[in-house]
């Protein structure tokens, strides 16, 4: 069965259904690529789809250990290559972390390590430059 439906909608722009749940979202092409930029760009959400599986992987790997991460959030910046072909060239990903305890050494390796091996960090092209930082709050 299908994940996601995509329909074009014309001016360069998309509307994605989340057939699970019915969510929707839109997408346009960036204003430095034709586009309007009214919306999240296909390399937007490969952004946010990389920031997030970090931030939730930890979340997962932190609940098991009673740890809570509410508060907690993340930063990504985009660069796309300059040389073609146009692709994202490097993403520079932030995480702000905030917990309910003061936690160890070992305990913060073990949730940075858990980013690092996101499902969604680990499918992109080892080219894909991911320089990663964490500040613990």
């Amino acid at each position: 069965m299908p994940t996601v439906k995509t329909t074009y909608l014309g001016e360069l722009r998309t509307e994605s259904t989340h057939l699970q749940s019915g969510t929707q979202l839109l997408t346009d092409a960036p204003t430095d690529n034709m586009g309007k930029g009214e919306a999240f760009s296909p390399t937007d959400l490969l952004a946010t789809a990389t920031g997030t599986c970090m931030l939730t992987t930890m979340a997962i790997v932190a609940q098991r250990d009673a740890i809570e991460l509410s508060g907690s959030s993340v930063e990504v910046s985009k660069i796309m290559s300059q040389t073609p072909p146009r692709k994202v060239a490097r993403l520079e990903i932030n995480l702000k972390m905030k917990t309910n305890i003061v936690l160890t050494a070992e305990q913060i390796q073990k949730l940075e390590n858990t980013a690092h091996k996101c499902p969604v960090s680990l499918s992109l092209h080892p080219d894909l430059e991911q320089v990663v930082s964490f500040e613990w709050k």
